[in-house]
């Protein structure tokens, strides 16, 4: 499975205006390293679990979502164990909609659509601005910036991003060719540069869901200021969902799992953050080449789905 993954990710890279390897998309090192992926995810902090009527996953990718495990077990106990219990009584949907008012990245198999793949196009000197953070969004302006682009990024004082402390090489290969801008997006004065930023900017790279970046300014209003703006923005399940989602469940959500005793397998380290990546970059390269402005939603379930189902073809 990995290997045909990996012709369709070639015959991908082929639409950029650079040269990437897929052995070079998919590299992440994390402190700690990783294992094999199977039930559970190369991190460590994924598991799939039959549910009352399929599969789900849930991925406590954050120190935070630990904590809330209690809540979601309604107390019976803190463990994966007690999680697998919890989710074997109750359905996909309950044991999906129960994680999600929890803010907790939870997911259905294969539960997300395919989207419409771009054909990318030239490179050009452009101006990016790269508000996002983990994987899939710096890789996304990483490889704008590599093929010629001006792109500055946004360091959050208020929320840094952790990829440059867990994963220092990735960090470096995401992020080689960018200017770094440092910004305390808490206060009035760090909203109001990166207004300004986004107002002189041809492309915009976000990975935060539609509610946390209204409060930082960043919404449609953006078009009134400046028309020729592409947006592009990654999200777990789409713009108009407000679920939290990782590279594991997200890629689990789209069906692109293996196979073994006819169970569901995570096969690769978080794969809907590098194949979202790749997507989101050709999708402003095709904007850039058509003059089509305005906001590109590009959810990381959706390009995982569209991947499975060209497996599948």
């Amino acid at each position: 499975m990995i290997v045909k993954l990996s012709e369709c990710v070639r015959e991908r890279l082929a639409l950029l205006p650079i040269a990437v390897t897929p052995d070079r998309l998919f590299t992440r090192d994390v402190l700690g390293g990783l294992q094999d992926p199977g039930k559970v995810s190369a991190n460590g902090s994924c598991r799939i679990m039959r549910a009352g009527d399929g599969w789900v996953a849930l991925n406590l990718a954050r120190s935070d979502d630990v904590d809330l495990i209690p809540a979601l077990t309604a107390d019976l106990g803190d463990d994966w164990p007690t999680i697998e219990r919890f989710a074997a009584a109750r359905t996909t949907d309950d044991f999906v909609t129960a994680a999600a008012e929890l803010q907790l990245p939870a997911s259905r198999l294969a539960e997300a659509r395919p989207i419409r793949l771009a054909q990318g196009g030239p490179g050009r000197p452009i101006r990016v601005l790269d508000l996002s953070a983990l994987w899939a969004g710096p890789l996304c302006a990483g490889l704008l910036a590599k093929a010629g682009a001006i792109v500055v990024r946004i360091q959050n004082l208020a929320r840094p991003d952790p990829v440059a402390l867990n994963s220092p090489g990735l960090d470096g290969w995401l992020n080689a060719g960018k200017t770094s801008l440092a910004l305390d997006l808490r206060t009035l004065d760090g909203r109001a540069r990166l207004l300004r930023e986004i107002g002189d900017a041809d492309v915009l790279v976000t990975s935060a869901r539609a509610n946390a970046l209204a409060r930082l300014g960043v919404t449609s209003a953006l078009f009134d200021h400046n028309l020729r703006l592409i947006w592009v923005a990654i999200t777990a399940h789409g713009w108009s969902s407000d679920r939290v989602g990782f590279g594991d469940d997200c890629a689990f959500a789209g069906g692109l799992v293996g196979r073994e005793g006819g169970e569901p397998r995570f096969m690769g380290d978080a794969l809907a953050d590098p194949l979202t990546g790749l997507e989101a970059a050709l999708t402003a390269l095709e904007s850039l080449r058509t003059g089509q402005f305005g906001r590109l939603d590009i959810p990381l379930a959706g390009v995982a789905a569209t991947y499975a189902r060209a497996m599948a073809g």
